[in-house]
């Protein structure tokens, strides 16, 4: 570890003696430094399972993968609406249903390659690809003829609608107008992929291969991937060959796995780390009242629920599944465990999505949930075999998981029991659907409720809880074949009224992300999709005006 840090100051071109002693021979911090070298100390939750844009499903991964590769469109720091990124213009046809974007020449691969019209349409050939099983393929069926290719109805991929006009020009043609498609393709499913890069280290569609580690990583995004020690730090350097490198200030983002958040908190405390992935359950009031400069409570679009095994004896049982969500004090975990102004959720998608709040919704209802109980053959929860809740490592999801224990418990009079996994195990047993109840969280791709209820179309990528239902799928189609804003609504309404009636799921909260900011971190924005365009986040050594 010290050998790693004498090399990384000479890198920078400043000696070791000098960087400890900066400030009248005083040692400074991690934090202190790097807001003199330009260097962002960032707590990241867990090491990611991944670097493939077209593999990866979680945020851990995202905010990493946002440094290392840009789409055809970028994102505003501030609020997040379509701006120019590897494609410096584009037009919409009459229909909205033709985009043409307009690549810009200087665009290039971290290797010095051009970035061009024919590498997203060989990324695009690649996620689509029935042999990658992407989870996220999904998001390009918005595309003619996209999803007709991943099932295998069409076999020429030169039916989906994708076409390269010329090297600096690709033509994209949707099925319908889709009014949020340009914040669509912000995601990383959207990014582009170096193909030589994966050619040369497995097949097209292969999963896994080591094209994603440093040293091979080829990417088109304000930063290269530089180091990456399994459970210690990932390491991003500002990348020379980005059209863009003049404006990006960061030199280095180092990115901590924290998945133990006391021991994060410590390390902010000690100005190890500029910010975090999360506050300690415990700490967040004390923070509020004697450190408020520090703690950030930002808005999310977002949900905390339990996903449901339908499959698998008793979940199968959907008046068990009714008793499990009604039994649930939501209120008491987000005033007296949570405590971070989150909100008691009652159905899937967040109050307010683009204009939309579901109406129906569960109850909490404990007498009713009693009655659902011994309807479903366990009076009392006698007979009922015990239920294990899979969880992540982390703090706060094992606080809620025994909260939920205790009420199951006493509401009930089930036995439950806990199953604590690794992440990248946790996201591998979540896949194979080999659990019974098991803790999730989505937090919106884009701002519209599709990107919610779509998560659970019979065979999705992420549904991973069985369930399948014909209704809601036909339902969901239809909203995406409706241009009308109110009807399509209205579409989701009854979408939803049917997930909340099968109960694949348990809401349980909406997310706020409560996280701890040294003042000197600039350039970061709080938005409800929690996403920082990199490029644009830089630190100031001394406090200066508020932004």
């Amino acid at each position: 570890m010290r050998r790693g840090k004498i090399a990384w100051v000479w890198l920078l071109g400043i000696t070791l003696p000098c960087l400890l002693m900066m400030g009248c021979g005083k040692r400074v911090t991690r934090v202190e430094a790097g807001d003199q070298t330009q260097v962002y100390h960032r707590g990241n939750g867990a090491d990611p399972s991944d670097l493939d844009p077209q593999l990866i499903t979680g945020d851990i991964e995202h905010h990493i993968v946002s440094s290392l590769l840009e789409g055809l469109v970028a994102e505003d720091p501030k609020d997040l609406h379509p701006v120019p990124g590897v494609a410096e213009r584009w037009e919409i046809s009459e229909d909205g249903k033709t985009y043409t974007f307009y690549l810009r020449k200087n665009a290039r691969w971290s290797n010095g390659d051009a970035v061009t019209a024919d590498d997203f349409y060989k990324s695009y050939q690649r996620i689509l690809s029935p042999g990658l099983g992407s989870e996220y393929n999904y998001m390009l069926f918005v595309v003619e003829n996209a999803e007709e290719f991943n099932t295998e109805k069409v076999k020429d991929f030169k039916q989906v609608g994708f076409q390269v006009i010329d090297p600096y020009t690709f033509q994209v043609k949707l099925k319908n107008s889709t009014p949020y498609f340009l914040s669509l393709i912000t995601h990383p499913s959207w990014y582009p992929v170096h193909m030589p890069t994966i050619l040369k280290f497995g097949k097209m569609d292969e999963r896994g291969t080591r094209w994603t580690r440093p040293g091979n990583f080829v990417g088109n995004g304000a930063f290269r991937l530089s180091e990456w020690k399994v459970n210690n730090v990932l390491v991003v350097t500002n990348s020379p060959t980005y059209w863009d490198a003049k404006v990006v200030r960061l030199k280095e983002i180092r990115f901590y796995p924290t998945d133990n958040q006391d021991a994060e908190e410590r390390s902010f405390r000690a100005g190890q780390l500029h910010s975090t992935y999360e506050v300690p359950l415990t700490k967040i009031e004390v923070y509020k009242k004697q450190y408020p400069d520090l703690i950030h409570i930002d808005p999310l679009l977002s949900t905390y629920f339990y996903r449901v095994n339908v499959k698998k004896p008793p979940m199968d049982n959907l008046k068990l599944r009714k008793a499990l969500a009604m039994a649930i004090d939501r209120e008491l975990i987000v005033e007296k465990i949570r405590r971070g102004g989150e909100l008691p959720a009652y159905n899937l998608t967040p109050p307010g999505t683009a204009g939309y709040t579901a109406r129906a919704q569960i109850k909490k209802d404990f007498a009713g949930a009693k009655k659902l109980l011994a309807e479903a053959g366990y009076p009392d929860g006698k007979g009922c075999p015990p239920i294990e809740i899979l969880i992540n490592t982390h703090e706060a999801h094992k606080t809620i998981a025994e909260a939920i224990q205790s009420m199951w418990k006493e509401n009930l009079g089930l036995e439950v029991t806990i199953a604590n996994q690794e992440w990248k195990v946790y996201l591998d047993t979540q896949k194979r659907i080999d659990y019974q109840v098991c803790r999730a969280g989505w937090s919106g791709d884009y701002v519209d409720p599709n990107s919610f209820l779509d998560l659970f179309l019979t065979g999705g990528g992420n549904n991973e809880t069985g369930w399948s239902n014909k209704e809601y799928d036909n339902l969901i189609a239809e909203a995406g074949r409706t241009g009308d804003q109110q009807k399509r609504m209205e579409v989701f309404q009854k979408a939803e009224a049917i997930l909340m009636d099968e109960l694949p799921i348990i809401p349980i909260y909406f997310y706020t992300r409560p996280v701890l900011r040294q003042p000197s971190l600039k350039g970061y924005y709080p938005n409800i999709l929690d996403l920082h365009p990199f490029k644009w986040v830089y630190l100031e050594s001394t406090p200066g005006k508020k932004e």
